[in-house]
């Protein structure tokens, strides 16, 4: 466990590190762009779609692979606990593999489910289950039914973030803002432990991408890459908050605009009786591409969105713990009047 002292020491090795992600990240992106286009690799447009030109897919391999190949190096280094490595690597990749296959063939959704939740719960058994969270002034351990929770949340995140990677550079650049806020964020309401690094890592890997699907994008991430990240976000939102129980809401914040965004349309979609697996374009995120007829002009509004309220909300939270389950409740409800108003989960427009 790293103190702030020992944090101060390793910041330019973990800088260093994040840099490695982000270059390999980068590199590895344009490589898989023409391997998609020499084998077909291409989402091509339907009713359904965001975009109207043939676009490879499947990019966020290159996120999983730059992350991997930085991790190892943090754990050769010791600047990851090997449970939290482990939990990472081992179903993050199982999450990725299935998530590739679905990219090149369609995967039953029942399918899908089992490895999903396999996953999470090879990363609860290696983490311990959900620790105790900060509620008001007490720390509360939910005990088992904390553990349920938990394998629900994972499983939740990281389709949510299969959901809303439907515009260009959306899901690649939430993600960033999410592992770089919280890995800054550990600095603050510390102990920072190995979460910094591993946000560090991911926010680079994460940026290399970006570099190519920044619209209009050149290359989709796929499900290998949006799956993943979700997975990797409630992971290490688990593993923060099993040193210090504040973490957990400082993490609800900053990911906050996709919680919300694909919590109530699922949730409206569900009140419909829709069959939820299938594609739809009724996020209020899509809806607004639509309305403005820019992916850019979305996807740089979510970002100004998390940089000017969700991260002071969520340092707020940081500094004040007997608060911060109330700031996350008073954050993502002004989200949902937000999403709501928005159009989140509404018919009609296409959707």
């Amino acid at each position: 466990m790293w103190h702030m002292a020992a944090a101060d020491r390793r910041v330019p090795e973990v800088l260093l590190i994040g840099a490695f992600a982000l270059a390999l990240s980068a590199s590895l992106t344009g490589s898989m762009r023409r391997l998609s286009w020499l084998y077909g690799l291409l989402d091509i447009p339907n009713e359904r779609s965001s975009h109207s030109a043939a676009t490879p897919r499947g990019g966020g391999i290159s996120i999983v692979v730059a992350a991997t190949a930085a991790l190892l190096l943090l754990r050769l280094l010791d600047g990851i606990r090997f449970d939290v490595f482990a939990a990472l690597v081992g179903g993050g990749s199982a999450v990725a593999a299935i998530g590739l296959l679905d990219d090149r063939r369609r995967v039953p959704a029942g399918i899908r489910l089992i490895v999903h939740v396999a996953a999470a719960f090879w990363a609860l058994f290696l983490l311990g289950g959900l620790p105790p969270l900060a509620i008001g002034s007490r720390v509360v351990d939910l005990g088992w039914a904390g553990y349920a929770l938990a394998l629900l949340g994972i499983v939740w995140t990281l389709n949510l973030f299969n959901f809303m990677d439907g515009i260009d550079g959306i899901a690649a650049s939430e993600a960033a803002f999410v592992t770089f806020g919280g890995a800054l964020l550990s600095l603050v309401y510390g102990p920072p432990s190995d979460v910094l690094a591993v946000g560090v890592v991911f926010g680079g890997a994460c940026l290399g991408f970006l570099r190519s699907n920044w619209p209009p994008a050149t290359i989709f991430m796929g499900d290998v890459g949006s799956g993943y990240l979700g997975y990797v976000i409630s992971v290490i939102a688990i593993a923060a908050t099993r040193d210090n129980p504040v973490a957990i809401w400082v993490w609800l914040i900053l990911g906050g605009v996709f919680f919300v965004d694909a919590t109530v349309t699922l949730l409206r979609r569900a009140a419909r009786r829709e069959r939820l697996h299938e594609a739809h374009r009724c996020h209020a995120y899509q809806r607004l591409a639509r309305h403005w007829g820019s992916h850019r002009r979305v996807t740089i509004m979510a970002i100004a969105l998390n940089l000017a309220c969700l991260f002071p909300c969520a340092l707020l939270a940081a500094t004040h713990p007997s608060a911060a389950i109330w700031l996350a409740v008073g954050s993502l409800a002004a989200l949902v009047v937000l999403a709501v108003a928005s159009g989140s989960g509404r018919l009609g427009d296409g959707s």
